[in-house]
């Protein structure tokens, strides 16, 4: 029987043509086919023909005393390519992986640890289908050190799981959302008797297993008159009510369960064991006392940082605009007194206003990183909140979050080359996906494809491709990557020279 992971493991080369779905939770568009012939003009990666449709990652404030690692985006809508992708701090890319049908869109691409080793992580699936509120059916996925995939994790039962997070805890379990659709009175409300509630359920998962650990749904502990969202109307009326919008989970300090509901205008505080709600901060029914500079809107991505201190992506406009801008804010937040109190906000230079999306992480240096959603920018921030990297994808695309991480690999495939002959010479075009350690390239060339004895030369990479010049027009060419000690890490195909 066909399955739904068989088809996503099975379809890896396949080429996305198309996809839609939307939403004021996630806004996501339509994109473009790709474009995968040469044309008039040179490609852009001769060495992988079928990269040409890469999201463009723009620099408008270069790198200056920033922490090491590589920055990742999940670019949706837009004419790119939609899938994970790794870029440096110069915007070129590092890797990329084009989702696979019959999912439509990859989400949350990010560095994480799985049984002590470093990993990849991302959700494929669709979004969209259930009232346009941004809700996703689909499956993460955990990559190793060679991009192999490793499992992919599902949500229990009949349930799909949804895109706005996934946390791999120290126990390796993961944590992530379920959007889950239940008939609901909504008079209340001034809804429909008989409506439908979308209800938000956190799911814990033993990942080696897939045995559900803890279940914790909204609807019991949170009622719908807490919600900011607005009820579906007319022909809609039926659609489900996405009055919570669950688009985080985290762990606090002490090991409870940290979340933010985007549709309450709150974060909460919850008991690991029991579920119970210790405290909710912010909305209608906060239980602090919250210090004018810390109230949000419409927020995403709540956590605890080293110092204890708390941050949110206060988004701050959504179906309303409630901030001329948005901001990552932090707080301290004082449990036994009831009240917290302002400490920081990191803006955007040009103060841009998100309306969805978003993310906001404290780095390793005590400075922070910001991807602002919606508006597909993203910018690293010293501690006392200046600039020091700014840059953005193609403004018609969008990356649900950005994040910035170290990461190094080195990837089962061999490294790819393209050839074409420009003024009696040979150009070589030589890239490496997914390789974090190359250097340099040198070329090798000869009559014979395993007789190279033609000549060589070597170049310091210069991007996700690099070209070197080979004198005159050689039968065979290889390419090979080599790390900064002169390392030979990988090698090319030898691929004949054709004039």
């Amino acid at each position: 029987m066909t399955t739904r992971r068989n088809l996503l493991l099975g379809a890896g080369a396949a080429v996305l043509t198309g996809a839609a779905g939307g939403g004021f939770g996630y806004a996501i568009g339509t994109p473009a086919a790709a474009e995968q012939e040469e044309t008039a003009a040179a490609p852009k990666y001769r060495s992988r023909p079928d990269f040409q449709g890469i999201a463009d990652v723009t620099i408008t404030t270069p790198a200056a005393g920033t922490v090491p690692g590589h920055i990742f985006f999940s670019p949706a809508s837009g004419t790119s390519l939609w899938g994970p992708l790794m870029v440096d701090e110069a915007g070129s890319p590092i890797w990329f992986r084009q989702t696979p049908p019959p999912a439509t869109v990859s989400i949350d691409f990010k560095a994480q640890t799985y049984r002590k080793q470093p990993v990849l992580t991302w959700w494929e699936g669709t979004i969209g289908g259930t009232g346009g509120q941004g809700v996703g059916q689909g499956e993460f996925v955990i990559a190793d050190r060679s991009y192999r995939e490793i499992t992919r994790i599902r949500a229990a039962g009949s349930e799909q799981a949804d895109q706005h997070d996934l946390i791999i805890t120290p126990q390796d379990t993961a944590l992530f959302w379920v959007y889950d659709p239940v008939a609901y009175d909504l008079t209340s409300m001034g809804g429909p008797k008989d409506g439908v509630l979308h209800d938000g359920v956190l799911q814990e998962i033993d990942i080696a297993t897939g045995k559900r650990l803890f279940e914790w749904r909204s609807s019991d502990h949170v009622g719908v008159d807490e919600s900011y969202a607005p009820l579906p109307q007319g022909d809609s009326a039926h659609l489900p009510y996405d009055y919570f919008h669950a688009n985080s989970v985290g762990l606090a300090a002490d090991g409870d369960l940290i979340i933010s509901a985007r549709h309450t205008w709150a974060v909460y505080k919850i008991d690991r064991r029991t579920g119970a709600v210790r405290w909710r901060l912010g909305g209608k029914k906060s239980d602090f006392v919250v210090d004018e500079r810390t109230t949000f809107s419409w927020q995403h991505d709540f956590r605890q940082r080293r110092d204890g201190s708390w941050s949110v992506f206060d988004n701050g406009a959504g179906v309303t605009k409630e901030r001329d801008y948005s901001r990552g804010v932090v707080f301290t937040v004082d449990e036994d007194a009831r009240k917290t109190a302002f400490v920081a906000e990191y803006v955007h230079p040009d103060k841009i206003s998100a309306p969805t999306q978003g993310n906001f992480r404290e780095l390793s240096d005590g400075g922070s990183f910001i991807g602002w959603g919606q508006m597909p920018h993203f910018t690293e921030h010293n501690a006392d909140g200046s600039v020091r990297l700014a840059g953005h994808i193609p403004l018609d695309n969008q990356s649900y979050r950005a994040y910035k991480a170290e990461w190094t690999a080195q990837p089962l495939d061999r490294p790819a080359l393209g050839l074409h002959v420009e003024g009696g010479n040979v150009i070589v075009s030589a890239s490496w996906n997914g390789a974090t350690e190359v250097a340099k390239w040198r070329a090798r060339w000869g009559a014979q494809p395993d007789v190279l004895n033609g000549g060589t030369l070597e170049a310091a990479r210069t991007g996700f491709e690099t070209r070197l010049t080979v004198p005159g027009t050689p039968e065979y060419v290889v390419a090979e990557a080599l790390d900064r000690n002169g390392k030979l890490l990988g090698v090319s195909s030898a691929i004949p020279v054709r004039v």
